[in-house]
């Protein structure tokens, strides 16, 4: 969780970068999946979803990591809380799972609440992606404003994070 204003950001060249097996998606449409978050919400209530974002920086400019399903989808790494879960406890959780990051050192008729964690990533990490997903470093100039390519949320990550003063640290 941010406590302060100012973000360090590293270089991505200072992470390594792997893969594992690939993390299959529970749902084979987008029908299933929906008929599946009805029938969680009747059984557990309102939807808890906690997202990292991520910064890295090249060229000296902030980058944000994004997972990439396929060829067009992009997502922010995170996920579903378990009912009753702390919201800085799942989300390391759902980084060590999805990327598995040592998250140590990371700091229609049913509603989702999501929130968004910016994670202040220390110098050095591993990250292993899932086979079928690749992990982009998309900078943020790019993100701005695109809710045609990134969505809705991630298009608006650029101006959330315009309040704080970024500190690129090179290697």
């Amino acid at each position: 969780m941010v406590t302060s204003a100012v973000v360090n950001t590293y270089p991505l060249s200072s992470y390594t970068f792997g893969t594992k097996e690939p993390k299959m998606e529970k749902d084979t449409s987008v029908a299933d999946r929906l008929a599946r978050m009805k029938v969680n919400y009747m059984k557990e209530g309102m939807r808890t979803s906690v997202e990292a974002i991520l910064l890295v920086q090249e060229h000296n400019h902030p980058h944000i990591l994004l997972l990439q399903i396929g060829n067009t989808f992009c997502k922010l790494p995170g996920g579903r809380l378990k009912p009753g879960e702390n919201e800085i406890e799942g989300l390391k959780r759902k980084l060590t799972s999805k990327l598995g990051a040592n998250s140590a050192n990371l700091v229609p008729d049913w509603q989702e609440c999501k929130k968004l964690f910016l994670v202040h990533l220390s110098e050095r990490e591993y990250f292993a992606v899932p086979k079928n997903l690749k992990l982009l470093a998309v900078p943020l100039f790019e993100l701005y404003d695109n809710v045609q390519r990134y969505g809705p949320v991630i298009s608006t990550i650029p101006q959330q994070l315009s309040r704080f003063q970024f500190n690129m640290i090179s290697s």
